[in-house]
């Protein structure tokens, strides 16, 4: 690990200032995926700016019937809570599926947002990656790729996002609220917090410089009876997903109204599931109406060399996760 400034920020003014002063910064919540980075070497911060105790630990709800939680409050925290259990239980279902119950005490919202879309030759600094270093080019993209992306993948990047709880937020809709250094706030819908690796994957999301996330939004719940996080691994604990499954199922009078569904380690972002969402409305829930969704889906896969498999799995995922949504009630 290289030296670093320690900079605790008792205020959010405070962290703004010094994220602002010092570009080479990063924020640290609970520390699970950016400590890991800078032991390996591959983020080299010279500042690490303490923001875990800034006051956004709460759970609140909005007047248009949703929830906001806070970017400072631990995974744990909020699967636990008891207004996310009850509303929102497929986010909570969702990230008690993830790493231990260790991270996930330590995690913070905002944290799990910003882990590092990332592989191996990431990891590994004397191997190519042009998220590491820009321009070095792609180790994954003709090399061991089995783990990769199947959709929005570039021949600059070939990564998957490894975050669960993204999944489900993106199922859910939910938005993200962020602080500007210069005093203004902006919120992003989740899917348009990420971005597609493009020419730049050294670039996980479209925050601006020393933007700080304060809170993510979720909309009034209409998933609470009818939903299913499917996580496929290669063993069941601290372990990424191969594949993953966020759904969420409204039904009135044996007609689906609305649907909410999103794949997990399968591109550089968490991967909304549109054309199924569409097509579903208005359909019976029924085997047949799953098994269309998921082929209109998997029709856009791309797979690489080494990583056809995820293909029928996801499609058989999507169709797992639909029917467990669908039989399991509250």
């Amino acid at each position: 690990m290289r030296p670093f400034t320690y900079v605790p920020a008792p205020t959010r003014e405070d962290a703004l200032a010094a994220a602002t002063t010092n570009p080479q910064a990063k924020y640290l919540g609970g520390g699970t995926n950016l400590l890991d980075l800078m032991k390996e070497d591959v983020e080299r911060p010279t500042h690490v700016i303490e923001v875990a105790d800034l006051p956004y630990a709460e759970v609140t709800r909005d007047t248009d019937g949703g929830y906001t939680i806070g970017a400072m409050l631990s995974n744990s925290a909020t699967a636990n809570h008891p207004e996310i259990r009850k509303n929102y239980p497929l986010l909570s279902m969702t990230m008690l599926a993830a790493a231990t119950a260790q991270i996930r005490n330590m995690a913070t919202n905002g944290g799990n947002l910003l882990q590092r879309t990332r592989c191996p030759y990431f990891y590994e600094t004397s191997m190519p990656c042009n998220k590491r270093e820009p321009g070095s080019g792609c180790g994954a993209l003709n090399g061991m790729n089995a783990t990769h992306a199947i959709f929005g993948w570039s021949e600059h990047c070939v990564a998957t996002h490894p975050s669960d709880m993204s999944a489900a937020l993106a199922a859910l809709d939910a938005s993200v609220t962020v602080q500007q250094p210069g005093g203004g706030t902006r919120t992003l819908s989740i899917t348009d917090f990420y971005r597609l690796p493009g020419d730049q994957p050294e670039k996980d999301t479209n925050l601006e410089a020393g933007e700080l996330i304060t809170a993510i939004h979720l909309p009034a719940p209409v998933f609470a009876d009818h939903y299913y996080y499917l996580k496929i691994r290669e063993r069941s604990s601290y372990a990424f997903a191969l594949v993953s499954v966020a759904a969420g199922l409204q039904i009135e009078n044996g007609t689906i109204t609305r649907a909410g569904l999103a794949m997990g380690r399968v591109a550089h972002m968490p991967w909304k599931l549109s054309r199924a969402e569409a097509y579903l409305v208005g359909k019976e829930p029924t085997a047949a109406h799953f098994e269309q969704a998921a082929e209109l889906e998997m029709r856009e896969a791309r797979t690489l060399s080494q990583n056809e498999y995820k293909v029928p799995m996801g499609q058989r995922a999507i169709v797992r996760a639909l029917t467990q949504a669908y039989n399991r009630e509250a």
